[in-house]
C-alpha cells in the first residue's frame, strides 16, 4: 500500500473515531450557546455571523438534538480540511511534503480538539483552507480569467459568516499581488473584482442585522480587542499570548513554525511559493501580535493562518531533514510531543486514570463536564421549591455559558413564551451577549386587550411586564459568588436555598449555588 493510501486510511479511521467520540462528551458552554442561536435563526448575532448557527441548524435537523447532532459536522470539516491540504500541498511541494503536512495538522492539539467540538473555528479553518487553494488555482490561470476568482470570494465570504477574521484573506491577496510583479496587473483585471464583488454579497447578513441593532458587533469587537482603551505597552501580555501558542500548537512544532518564518524570509524575493504562504500567514499573526502588546488574545484567533504556515514549515524542514540528522530528530520529536499532547488534550482524564490528581481547576475540558447532572439537580431544586410554594418559577443564570449549558440538558425546558430562552441571564442596561436581543424577563410587552388600564405595572409606553411579582431561581456556577446588584435590586428579597457540590474521580468539579429571588419588581438600571 502506498504512503498516500495509508494516509487516506488513517484519515478515514480518525474521522470514524471522532464521530464515535463526539456523542460521548457533553457540550461546551460555547456549543450550547451557539445551539440556542440555531434555534433562533437570524441574519447575524451579537458577536458573530450566522455561520455556526446555520451549521448547527442543519446538523440537528438531520441528526436530532443531541451532542452528536450538534457536532457531527466538526469531524467532517476536519476531514475536508485535511483532504484540501493534501491536494494543495501535493500541488506545491509533492507527495511527501503533503503527507507529512496532513499528519502534522492532525496531531496538533488545537486541531485535534477542533475535530471534536463545533465552534466557529472548524468552519473558519475549512473555508480559509479552501480559499487558499482556489486563489492559487486562479493565479495558475493568470492572466486569463477563471471561475476560481469568484469561487475564492464565495469561500472567503462563507468563512467570514463564521468568523470575521476570514476577511483578512482579502488583505493577504492584495499584498501578494502588489509585491509580485508577475501578478500585479491582476489588481486591474476582472478576476480580482469579481472576487471582491462575490465576497461583498456575503457581508449583507451581518450588515443588515447590525444596522438594525446599532452596530453592536463593531462595538463588541472593538472592546474585545482592547481598541477602545488607552494605548499601552505590556510585554507580559505579549508573552502570555505567545506562550499560549506554544501550548495549543505544541512547543516544538510551533517553534519550528517560527524558525520557518525566519528561514523563508530570505527566500521570499526569489521563491513565489514562500511569498504566497507567508502572505496568508503574516497579516493575521501581525494583527494579533500587535494587539497582544496591549491585551493578550486567544491562541485560536490565529489558527487559520497556521494552515499556510504549517505547510511552509513542513516544506522547509523536509528539505533539511533529507540532509541533516538533527533536523529529522527535531521533526519526529515535534510530532511525537504534539501527538502525546493531543491525547491528553482530547482525554484529560488520562492523567487521573494514571493516578495523577490533576485538579479540574487546571483542566480546560472541565467546561465540558458535569452539565447533565447539574441540570438534573437544578430541576430537582426547582420542583421541590415549586411544590413548597405553590407557584411556578423562572430561571436565571449568572452568565450566558451557564444558562446555555444548563438549558440544553434540562428535561423540562419550560420557555416562558415564544422565543424565550429556558434560562435567562441577569438584566443589563447594555447588550453583553445574544440574550439581550431575545425576549427577556425585564422587558415590557404590549398589554393584552381588556386589561385594567389602572394596573400599576403598566408603563408610560402602555406595555406591561408579565414577570412582575413572580419568583425566580438564580443559579451560579462560581463558588462563593453572590447574585449581582441587578438581581438584588430587581427582586424584593434574595436568599440562598441550595449549594450543590459536584465531584469527579474524588476531585471537586463544579459548585452550583441556587438563590430564591422573590417578587420581581423591575427597576431602572
Amino acid at each position: 500500500m502506498t504512503a498516500r493510501r495509508l494516509l487516506l486510511a488513517f484519515l478515514a479511521a480518525l474521522t470514524l473515531l471522532r464521530l464515535l467520540i463526539i456523542g460521548q462528551i457533553e457540550l461546551s458552554p460555547d456549543e450550547a450557546y451557539y445551539f440556542q442561536w440555531s434555534e433562533r435563526l437570524d441574519w447575524s448575532y451579537f458577536s458573530k455571523g450566522p455561520g455556526v448557527a446555520t451549521a448547527m441548524w442543519l446538523s440537528t435537523n438531520l441528526f436530532g438534538i443531541s451532542e452528536f447532532g450538534v457536532r457531527v459536522l466538526s469531524p467532517l470539516l476536519a476531514l475536508g480540511t485535511s483532504l484540501l491540504m493534501l491536494s494543495f500541498a501535493r500541488r506545491l511541494y509533492g507527495e511527501s511534503v503533503a503527507i507529512w503536512t496532513v499528519l502534522m495538522i492532525n496531531v496538533i492539539p488545537i486541531f485535534s480538539v477542533g475535530g471534536l467540538v463545533l465552534t466557529i473555528d472548524p468552519l473558519s479553518i475549512f473555508f480559509w483552507m479552501a480559499a487558499l487553494y482556489t486563489v492559487w488555482l486562479a493565479l495558475e490561470r493568470s492572466p486569463d480569467f477563471s471561475l476560481w476568482w469568484p469561487a475564492t470570494g464565495a469561500l472567503i465570504g462563507l468563512g467570514f459568516l463564521a468568523k470575521y477574521t476570514n476577511a483578512m484573506q482579502l488583505l493577504s491577496i492584495l499584498l501578494l499581488l502588489a509585491v509580485t510583479p508577475k501578478y500585479r496587473r491582476e489588481l486591474g483585471r476582472r478576476g480580482f473584482y469579481t472576487m471582491l464583488g462575490t465576497f461583498l454579497v456575503f457581508t449583507a447578513p451581518p450588515i443588515i442585522w447590525n444596522a438594525q441593532h446599532d452596530w453592536i458587533t463593531l462595538h463588541h469587537l472593538t472592546a474585545r480587542g482592547g481598541l477602545g482603551t488607552a494605548a499601552k505597552f505590556d510585554p507580559m501580555e505579549f508573552l502570555a499570548f505567545l506562550g499560549a501558542h506554544f501550548g495549543v500548537y505544541s512547543p516544538i512544532l510551533f517553534g519550528g513554525m517560527l524558525v520557518a518564518i525566519f528561514w523563508s524570509w530570505k527566500r521570499v524575493a526569489v521563491y513565489f511559493k514562500s511569498r504566497f504562504l507567508l502572505a496568508f500567514t503574516l497579516p493575521l499573526f501581525a494583527l494579533y501580535l500587535a494587539l497582544s502588546f496591549k491585551q493578550a488574545g486567544e491562541a485560536n484567533w490565529t489558527a487559520p493562518a497556521t494552515m499556510s504556515l504549517g505547510l511552509l514549515a513542513v516544506a522547509l524542514w523536509h528539505d533539511r531533514a533529507q540532509e541533516h540528522r538533527w533536523a529529522r530528530r527535531i521533526a519526529f520529536a515535534g510530532l511525537l510531543v504534539a501527538f502525546a499532547m493531543s491525547l491528553v488534550t482530547v482525554d484529560t482524564e488520562l492523567p487521573r486514570r494514571l493516578g495523577i490528581p490533576l485538579s479540574y481547576d487546571l483542566d480546560p475540558s472541565a467546561r465540558l463536564r458535569g452539565w447533565r447532572s447539574a441540570s438534573e439537580k437544578l430541576e430537582e431544586v426547582r420542583n421541590e421549591f415549586e411544590a413548597a410554594h405553590g407557584q411556578p418559577v423562572f430561571l436565571i443564570a449568572n452568565k450566558y455559558g451557564t444558562a446555555a449549558s444548563l438549558a440544553f440538558y434540562l428535561r423540562d425546558r419550560r420557555a416562558q413564551g415564544p422565543g424565550h430562552p429556558p434560562i435567562y441571564v441577569p438584566e443589563s442596561a447594555f447588550p453583553e451577549n445574544q440574550y439581550y436581543f431575545w425576549p427577556r424577563y425585564d422587558e415590557n410587552v404590549e398589554a393584552p386587550a381588556g386589561n385594567n388600564p389602572e394596573q400599576t405595572y403598566y408603563t408610560e409606553e402602555g406595555g406591561s411586564n408579565p414577570f412582575l411579582g413572580r419568583t425566580a431561581l438564580y443559579v451560579t456556577d462560581r463558588a462563593e459568588e453572590r447574585p449581582p446588584s441587578s438581581i438584588k435590586r430587581g427582586f424584593e428579597r434574595v436568599e440562598m436555598i441550595r449549594c450543590i457540590d459536584f465531584s469527579r474521580r474524588g476531585l471537586p468539579l463544579r459548585q452550583l449555588r441556587v438563590f430564591a429571588c422573590y417578587n420581581y419588581r423591575q427597576v431602572s438600571l
